[in-house]
């Protein structure tokens, strides 16, 4: 009887794959970038995927600011030298929430909207928009740039404490890989 029990949690054992009981958010990742010529600025639009787990939330509810930065770099290639970089620069995005006024606020620099949830916050993260990143008369007409995009949480602007804290644990260590995307400055037609 208790060989046949054994048997029987072994083969449950076997049967049942690692970490069923566990879920696993998705990997944040960059699922769009359009390079687009507005008002003689190059702008980036892009569109990120990635979900705060659960002990961020629990962070941003208690009032501390969470900061994600988006890296952008722009290169084109030379056949004689190493790529030329034309863009190489940042954004940062805080996210925080007022525990006196209730209210989530998002922003960058000194401009902060306010927002009705953290979610909508996230939002306005994840939705990357009107980013002007260079002039269009400093880039060149038909030729190829490379360029890399990747959105992280950025721990290095949390204070003290909680950069600790994030080096032990990988709970804070939110980032999208870099994601590439390439583009060609067109031409302008003659209006004639």
């Amino acid at each position: 009887m208790i060989s046949r029990l054994c048997c029987a949690f072994l083969l449950l054992f076997l049967l049942v794959p690692l970490g069923a009981g566990q879920v696993y958010a998705s990997e944040p990742t960059v699922t769009r970038i359009d390079p687009v010529i507005r008002d003689g600025k190059l702008e980036i639009d892009a569109v990120v995927d990635f979900q705060l787990n659960e002990q961020l939330r629990d962070a941003a509810e208690r009032g501390l600011p969470l900061y994600f930065t988006a890296d952008l770099v722009i290169s084109r290639g030379r056949w004689w030298w190493f790529d030329e970089t034309v863009v190489d620069t940042s954004q940062t995005w805080r996210v925080i929430y007022n525990a006196l006024t209730r209210q989530w606020r998002v922003g960058t620099d000194a401009l902060s909207l306010p927002v009705s949830s953290l979610d909508e916050a996230m939002d306005i993260v994840r939705h990357i928009r009107h980013w002007a990143v260079i002039s269009v008369s400093e880039l060149d007409h038909d030729v190829a740039y490379q360029g890399q995009l990747r959105l992280r949480l950025d721990t290095s602007q949390l204070t003290r404490p909680f950069q600790v804290n994030a080096l032990n644990s990988s709970s804070w260590t939110l980032g999208t890989p870099w994601t590439n995307f390439s583009f060609e400055v067109a031409k302008p037609q003659d209006p004639s």
